[in-house]
C-alpha cells in the first residue's frame, strides 16, 4: 500500500486539474492526506455512520474512528474504487468496515442503512453528515430550479431523511453535521450550496436543543478549504494553483487535519458539548 505523506511534506500548490461530479480521490494529484492519526480506543465499542466516507473528509474521520475502535458504516454513492481502497486500508490495520451503498436523496435509502448497521454492528452511536455537492454557477439566473432542487435535496434533505431514521434506534450518541466556511463569509459563485449548509446550521442548533435531555449530542463542523475531491469536480482546472490561498495560512488543508475534532465530538470527552459550530478553516472565518 502506498505510504502516507505526512501534511508538512505536501506541496500546497497544486497543479491544475479538472474532474466531472462527484469527483474521485484516486485521480487526484496529489493525493490528499488523510491518515496520520494514532488512536487510544476512545470509540471502542461505538458504531459510526458516515456518509461520504470514502473519500475526503469523510475518509479521513473513518480512519481515524476506526483506529479509535468504532466499528465503521461507509455510505457513498458510485465511488466504488475510493470506497474499496478506504475498506481495504481500514481492514489492513485491523478495523472493521460496512460499506453500503446508494442515493440518500431516496428516503427509503436511509431505511435500508439503518436497518443494514443493526443487522451487522448493531444499533448506531454517531453519526456523521458529511455527503454533499456543490456546482459552480457565476450568477442566481444560472442556477436552473432542477439544480437549486438537486442541491438542497443532496445536502440538506437527504440529512433530514438518515438523521429521522436514526434517531429511531439510537439510545443515545453523538450526531456530527458537516457545513462550511462559505456559511459564514459567502461564496458568490455557490449561491444553492451556501444556502443548504446555512440550513444545517439552524438544524444542528434546534436538533442540539430538542435532544439535550436525551443523552444525544449534536454539533456541527464548517470546514474552510480543504483538499478532497470536491475541489477539482467543483472549480476551473486553472484555480487549482491558488486553491486556500485567501485564508491566513495561505493554503488549503489536508483531509487529515480535520479528523481528530469528529474524534472529540464523538467521544464521551464531548459529554458537554452540544449545539456547537466549530470552525476549521486556516483563519478564514473567526467565529
Amino acid at each position: 500500500m502506498k505510504k502516507i505523506m505526512k501534511c508538512e511534506n505536501v506541496n500546497y500548490q497544486f497543479p491544475p486539474q479538472r474532474q466531472n461530479q462527484p469527483g474521485l480521490e484516486y485521480l487526484m494529484n496529489p493525493r490528499p492526506v488523510f491518515d496520520n492519526y494514532k488512536g487510544s480506543n476512545k470509540l471502542k465499542g461505538k458504531v459510526a455512520i458516515i456518509t461520504g466516507g470514502d473519500s475526503g473528509i469523510g475518509r479521513a474521520v473513518a480512519v481515524a474512528y476506526a483506529k479509535e475502535g468504532a466499528k465503521v458504516v461507509i455510505v457513498y454513492f458510485n465511488e466504488e474504487v475510493d470506497a474499496l481502497y478506504t475498506k481495504n486500508y481500514i481492514n489492513n490495520f485491523g478495523g472493521e468496515v460496512l460499506l453500503i451503498e446508494g442515493d440518500l436523496k431516496e428516503p427509503s435509502f436511509s431505511d435500508f442503512i439503518v436497518k443494514r448497521t443493526c443487522e451487522v454492528f448493531g444499533k448506531p452511536d454517531i453519526l456523521v453528515n458529511n455527503a454533499g455537492v456543490q456546482i459552480e454557477q457565476e450568477s442566481l439566473l444560472d442556477i436552473s430550479d432542477e439544480q437549486f432542487d438537486y442541491t438542497l435535496k443532496s445536502n440538506m434533505y437527504s440529512m433530514f431523511y438518515l438523521t429521522k431514521r436514526v434517531l429511531g434506534v439510537m439510545n443515545e450518541g453523538s450526531i456530527i453535521n458537516v457545513s462550511s466556511v462559505t456559511t459564514f463569509v459567502g461564496e458568490p459563485n455557490l449561491i444553492d450550496y451556501v444556502t443548504s449548509k446555512g440550513a444545517i446550521i439552524g438544524f444542528t442548533r434546534s436538533l442540539s436543543t430538542n435532544l439535550a435531555l436525551k443523552n444525544i449530542r449534536v454539533n456541527a463542523v464548517a470546514p474552510g478549504t480543504f483538499w478532497t475531491p470536491l475541489q477539482p469536480s467543483t472549480w476551473k482546472a486553472e484555480k487549482m494553483p491558488i486553491l486556500g490561498t485567501d485564508n491566513p495560512m495561505k493554503r488549503a488543508a489536508q483531509p487529515a487535519e480535520i479528523a481528530a475534532i469528529f474524534v472529540y465530538l464523538a467521544s464521551d470527552e464531548a459529554s458537554y458539548t452540544t449545539g456547537q459550530v466549530f470552525h476549521i478553516n486556516g483563519g478564514q472565518y473567526k467565529g
